[in-house]
């Protein structure tokens, strides 16, 4: 049978008991639009998780600290720090990464405990130093007021519950001065290191002194209020209440933890050493081979890229579940086209008896069925695809209009790629053809003779 004839055929029999034949298609519309949206969900989610760790740069960072606290990464928790010396993660280390091909940044974790004073009053607080590249990771965005003016600026952003103990009215505090108080690490006088040395010079193990601790103050512009918690990860800003820019931080030359625990490993440096550095480099592609030279270097080196594996699995088999979970209305679907097709077996026996007795063969009764079949899933699997958007769309937009009653930004949370659609109307054509199989084998089989005498 011409294939030509084959379709002609096949349209007028759908057109013929077009209510039962678009119920039916109705039914694998629906089947198919519950696996869009659901797989839409799953890919909407992974893009969201992944657009928000790309634009935090996250993916291109990688986070460095001494040997000696490689527990601290939480991948390495059970692991021992391997043999060998543990290398000061200073100010001559941060500038050999510096040197590191395709290395963009780096920069030291710089949060303290302090205090400060608005209105004559004093406030402890936790204080973080900010670089310029977090105004446009996402952590920032939605404050009120304003990111740095500069990197040397002499200001502060606030975080709104600390802003609250300041005052009732956190945007009134914009644009007004508060007075920060820090310990800052200033160089022993050589006098004085002098007379150290001499009096630990009948000790076994000298300990040659290295710094002193002075209260200082400066004075800072509130220039933003963010309503939200940065996440700043590892080597961040997280749990901070008060942010000013990295390079002033770093001008204050304020005294860390590390800077004791070096002095009394008896490894004071000239410089100030770090808790850990943040390593940049110019796209994920290069974290691999710049995190191997660190580590040759004698230092301990993590990168997100490997938790983002784990991120990779978790999504794969979330979208295995959401598929399975659409597919069972499918396969509700295909049994509505085995009872519409067994039902135009059992109407059109006299049809198939004449298409028989004409010369058609088994092959070209079978083609007819799995034709209508076809159809069937086509319109169906077309239908679903539009019917899956729409209902992505509106959980999309009812997920966003709960997001801005909570004050939080809108998010898109449904996706709908041209591989999941191509893939899903193949789906429902290949069902729908699946489901013909046993109609059309059982129509082919039919008697010519006894279909001719059937009324």
């Amino acid at each position: 049978m011409r294939a030509g004839d084959l379709t002609e055929l096949a349209v007028r029999n759908l057109r013929e008991a077009i209510l039962r034949n678009s119920l039916t298609t109705l039914g694998v519309a629906v089947g198919v639009a519950s696996l869009v949206a659901m797989l839409s969900l799953g890919v909407g989610l992974q893009q969201l998780a992944n657009q928000r760790l790309e634009r935090s740069g996250l993916f291109n960072a990688i986070f460095v600290a001494p040997r000696s606290e490689m527990r601290q990464f939480g991948r390495r928790r059970q692991e021992p720090p391997p043999p060998g010396e543990s290398k000061p993660l200073d100010e001559a280390a941060r500038r050999m990464f510096e040197k590191l091909p395709n290395v963009t940044e780096v920069y030291p974790q710089i949060r303290f405990m302090t205090e400060v004073r608005y209105g004559g009053n004093p406030f402890p607080v936790m204080a973080a130093g900010v670089p310029a590249s977090a105004s446009t990771d996402g952590a920032f965005d939605g404050m009120d007021g304003k990111f740095f003016s500069g990197p040397e600026a002499d200001e502060a952003i606030l975080q709104v519950e600390f802003a609250k103990r300041l005052s009732k009215s956190p945007s009134s505090l914009i644009g007004q001065d508060l007075v920060l108080r820090y310990p800052e690490r200033r160089p022993l006088p050589a006098s004085a290191a002098e007379n150290s040395e001499s009096e630990q010079a009948g000790s076994d193990e000298s300990q040659p002194a290295g710094f002193t601790v002075v209260l200082r103050e400066r004075k800072l512009r509130i220039v933003g209020i963010i309503s939200t918690e940065p996440e700043g990860g590892f080597g961040g800003f997280g749990r901070s209440r008060l942010f000013l820019p990295l390079q002033v931080a770093e001008t204050l030359r304020i005294a860390l933890g590390s800077d004791l625990r070096e002095m009394v490993r008896g490894r004071p440096t000239e410089g100030a050493t770090y808790a850990n550095l943040t390593v940049r480099v110019k796209g994920p592609q290069q974290v691999e081979e710049v995190e191997a030279a660190i580590k040759k270097m004698g230092f301990a080196a993590f990168s997100l890229l490997d938790t983002t594996r784990n991120l990779r699995l978790f999504f794969t088999v979330f979208d295995l579940l959401l598929g399975i979970f659409g597919s069972l209305a499918l396969a509700v679907a295909t049994l509505g086209i085995v009872n519409t097709l067994v039902m135009a077996i059992l109407e059109r026996r006299r049809e198939i008896g004449i298409l028989k007795a004409l010369g058609a063969a088994d092959r070209d009764v079978k083609q007819l069925f799995f034709a209508e079949a076809g159809v069937m899933g086509l319109l169906g699997g077309v239908g679903g695809v539009a019917l899956g958007w729409l209902i992505g769309r509106a959980l999309t937009i009812g997920t966003n209009i709960y997001l801005r009653r909570q004050e939080l930004p809108a998010v898109n949370i449904s996706s709908v790629p041209w591989w999941l659609v191509a893939g899903a109307i193949a789906f429902a054509v290949g069902v729908s053809l699946a489901a013909g199989i046993y109609p059309a084998s059982r129509a082919a089989k039919l008697n010519p003779v006894e279909a001719l005498r059937y009324e």
